[in-house]
């Protein structure tokens, strides 16, 4: 019988594009019978923001980073060749032309086989987002329960 093989992930980018390749490496590593973690944090967050808006109640700062913020995995931004918003078209575009995942597709593909999806509690509290503007269904955690993970990895990346 062979040992449960484990890989992390931690996103920190907010990029489409590296978010992308995260849950791209994550879902083929659950494909291969993978126990997977994903640990969101900082820019990272932006992947599990619901789109909608949510009425919580935040002070002043916390309400100016969540306008900066986008709200979910489809308005993030890419990393290179941005061009004023129309990067992140053409790359949608050429996605859809090659019928390839979109981010909030892979995003749902996780969370159906069961890979770990974990909201870092620390970033949370500093970029004032609570958890009712976050996905349903994910987890919260601090670093310690990430490295809990990581130091069973047999992967362990940082995107």
């Amino acid at each position: 019988m062979s040992e449960t093989k484990r890989t992390t992930i931690v996103l920190f980018s907010g990029d489409y594009d590296k978010a992308m390749a995260a849950y791209i490496i994550a879902n083929g590593a659950a494909a291969y019978d993978h126990q997977v973690t994903i640990f969101h944090t900082f820019w990272g967050l932006n992947a599990l923001r619901k789109e909608e808006l949510v009425p919580v109640k935040k002070g002043l700062l916390e309400k100016v980073f969540g306008k900066m913020m986008p709200r979910g995995a489809d308005k993030m931004g890419i990393s290179k060749m941005n061009f004023a918003g129309m990067g992140p078209k053409m790359i949608k575009h050429v996605i859809k032309k090659h019928n390839a995942m979109t981010l909030p597709q892979l995003i749902e593909l996780a969370e159906e086989q069961d890979i770990k999806l974990v909201a870092c509690t620390m970033t949370m509290d500093l970029l004032g987002l609570q958890q009712d503007e976050l996905l349903d269904g994910i987890e919260y955690a601090g670093v310690a329960a990430y490295l809990g993970d990581a130091q069973e990895g047999n992967v362990n990346l940082f995107i």
